[in-house]
C-alpha cells in the first residue's frame, strides 16, 4: 500500500507543479471567473509526500507469554505524506499527516510452526510547524502536535499471539527545506512517535526525503489570462453511476499490482449505485482542475450479498489529457476522502469503524458543443488507512458515471 501512496503522491505533486500555461486557441471573451485564483483555504497551503527509512524495537516482548518467535523481520522503507497543511504566518503552520512502513514487520514461525504473521503499524497526527530561515534557499522547522498510533495484532490457534494496539501521544520532529522553486521544496525530515509500555508498543522513528508542493497566490496577470483562455472548466457537475462487477476486478488488480498507482481490497463489491455532486474551485488555463465533492452510495457485497451504505466528501484532482472538438478528455484521482460507512463487518471480515478513506480513479469527458454532458469510468477504494487495528479494505470494481454540468 505504501508503494501506491508514494507513487500516487508524487504522480499528484509532479503534475500539480506541471500543470502550468500551454498553448491555447484564440482567447475568447469569458464570464468573470474567480476560480483562477486559490480560494482562501488553499492559498499558502502545501503538501508533501516523502520517503525514507522507519526505525523500532519489535521484538518478541510484544509477544503473549507462551509464544516464542524464531525472527522478527522489521523492513525500512516507510512513507510519510502530509495531505495538507497551511500557512498562518510566514513561520508558522498547521499541517494533517500520516505515515506508515511499506512492508509490515513479520513474526515468523512462531512456537515451531513454518509461516509469518504481519503486524501492521500507522500513524496519523495535526502538528503545528514552526519555520525559520537560514538563507534564502534553504530554511529548518521543527514540528510537534497530537498523534495516533495503530497497531494490529494477530491469533495462534485460536489464542492471542499478539495484542493489538490504538493509542493517542505527542507526535515531534524537524528538518531542513531547500527551495527549489518559488512552490517546490526539496524536504529532508525526523519525525518521531513515542512507544506506550502498556501495549509494549515500542517508539517509532521516521528519517524521510521528498517534495513539498505550495500553493502561493497567483499573479494578477495570470489569473485573467487562465480565466480568459476559452477552455471549459464546468463549475458544477451532478452525476448518478452504477458499479457492477461483471468485468470482474481486472482493472482493481492491475492498478494495485502491476501498474502500483492504487489499492485493492479484500472485501469485493457486487454492484451499487451512486449520487455525486463535485464543484470546481480552483483551475489553471488548460490542464489542471481542482473539485471538492460528495457522494452517497449503496453498495451490495459480493460474498455474502450484504447491503451497506457510503456517505462521503473528498478532494479531487483532474488532469485534461486532451481537448478536442467533440469532448475534453480527463484523468480524475482522489485521496482520503472521509467517509462514513454503515456497515463495520462485511463477508465476515472486519473493515474497522464506521469512519473510514475513500480512494477513486478514473478516465472521463466533457461532452457537448457546451460540454453540459460528462461521463467517467473509474475504480474506488475504501479503507482506513490502517489507522484501526482492523482494515480489511474495500475494492470497487469498474463504475460508469453520467451527469449535466451546470
Amino acid at each position: 500500500m505504501t508503494q501506491q501512496i508514494a507513487l500516487a503522491g508524487t504522480l499528484v505533486v509532479c503534475l500539480s507543479a506541471a500543470a502550468s500555461a500551454q498553448e491555447a486557441p484564440v482567447p475568447t471573451p469569458a464570464a468573470e471567473d474567480t476560480r483562477t485564483q486559490f480560494p482562501a483555504f488553499m492559498t499558502n497551503s502545501y503538501f508533501t509526500f516523502t520517503v525514507g527509512s522507519i526505525g523500532y524495537l519489535f521484538t518478541g516482548a510484544q509477544l503473549e507469554p507462551g509464544f516464542q518467535a524464531a525472527s522478527v523481520d522489521k523492513p525500512r522503507l516507510a512513507v510519510r505524506a502530509d495531505f495538507f497543511g497551511h500557512h498562518f504566518t510566514k513561520h508558522l503552520a498547521a499541517q494533517v499527516t500520516y505515515m506508515r512502513p511499506a512492508r509490515f514487520v513479520s513474526y515468523n514461525d512462531i512456537n515451531g510452526k513454518s509461516g509469518s504473521n504481519q503486524v501492521s503499524n500507522a500513524y496519523a497526527g495535526l502538528t503545528f510547524v514552526w519555520d525559520l530561515a537560514l538563507t534564502d534557499r534553504a530554511s529548518m522547522y521543527v514540528e510537534g502536535g497530537y498523534g495516533v498510533t495503530s497497531r494490529s495484532g494477530f491469533q495462534i490457534d485460536g489464542k492471542t499471539a499478539l495484542q493489538p494496539a490504538h493509542y493517542g501521544a505527542g507526535l515531534v520532529g524537524g528538518g531542513l527545506a531547500f527551495h527549489a522553486t518559488p512552490t517546490m521544496d526539496v524536504m529532508l525530515g525526523a519525525t518521531y512517535s513515542p512507544g506506550r509500555k502498556s501495549f509494549q508498543q515500542p517508539s517509532t522513528r521516521l528519517f524521510t526525503t521528498g517534495l513539498r508542493y505550495h500553493m502561493r497566490p497567483v499573479p494578477a496577470s495570470d489569473v485573467t489570462a487562465n480565466r480568459d483562455a476559452g477552455f471549459v472548466f464546468p463549475a458544477n457537475v451532478v452525476r448518478v453511476g452504477g458499479t457492477t462487477n461483471v468485468f470482474t476486478y481486472g482493472l482493481n488488480d492491475l492498478f494495485s499490482k502491476k501498474i502500483p498507482i492504487f489499492w485493492g481490497g479484500h472485501v469485493e463489491t457486487k454492484n451499487g449505485m451512486t449520487l455525486d455532486y463535485q464543484r470546481n474551485v480552483f483551475h489553471t488555463k488548460k490542464v489542471f482542475a481542482f473539485d471538492v465533492g460528495g457522494s452517497v452510495s449503496e453498495w451490495n457485497s459480493n460474498g455474502n450479498e450484504e447491503g451497506f451504505i457510503t456517505v462521503s466528501a473528498y478532494p479531487m484532482f483532474r488532469f485534461f489529457i486532451a481537448r478536442l472538438e467533440p469532448a475534453d478528455i480527463y484523468f480524475s484521482y482522489s485521496l482520503a476522502g472521509p467517509t462514513f460507512i454503515s456497515r463495520t463487518v462485511i463477508d465476515g471480515l472486519e473493515t474497522g469503524t464506521h469512519f473510514t478513506f475513500q480512494d477513486f480513479m478514473g478516465i472521463g469527458a466533457y461532452l457537448g458543443k457546451t460540454r453540459r454532458v460528462n461521463a467517467e469510468i473509474g475504480i474506488k477504494h475504501f479503507s482506513n488507512g490502517n489507522l484501526v487495528t482492523t482494515n480489511a479494505s474495500i475494492k470497487v470494481p469498474l463504475t460508469i458515471m453520467v451527469g449535466l454540468t451546470f
